[in-house]
């Protein structure tokens, strides 16, 4: 398992990638949802994430327009004419509104709907 590791002034915090759901640009700041309920608001911008991630052996995230970072293992339903992305899975608590799901421009869904269609998470159900 890799693990995030984020140093700041005050805090160390280590979080499991495969936890990690979304992360949302606040301006400076980004919120990290995941799958617990739980959530860090960070005082980095986005594209430090995105350059951590790239670095990783098996790289699930997709950024999804200039706000957010989506972690393609919880994804479950990409509706395009709603603009909505649907989060899932037997670790996400979907009774949390946040969880559930995000709603963002059309061509941004557009290219993450194709990145679906060619990404292969390494699980082995059918």
């Amino acid at each position: 398992m890799e693990w995030l590791k984020i140093s700041t002034t005050t805090e160390i915090v280590r979080v499991a990638v495969d936890e990690i759901v979304y992360i949302l640009a606040d301006g400076n700041y980004c919120d990290l949802m995941l799958a617990n309920n739980t959530s860090h608001k960070m005082t980095f911008q986005l594209h430090y994430f995105e350059e951590y991630f790239q670095k990783l052996r098996n790289n699930p995230f997709s950024r999804v327009g200039r706000s957010l970072i989506v972690n393609k293992k919880h994804i479950r339903v990409v509706n395009v004419p709603d603009r909505v992305i649907r989060f899932g899975g037997h670790t996400l608590d979907t009774r949390i509104p946040a969880l559930r799901m995000v709603k963002l421009g059309r061509d941004s869904l557009q290219k993450l709907k194709n990145e679906l269609n060619d990404y292969e998470d390494g699980s082995t159900n059918n």
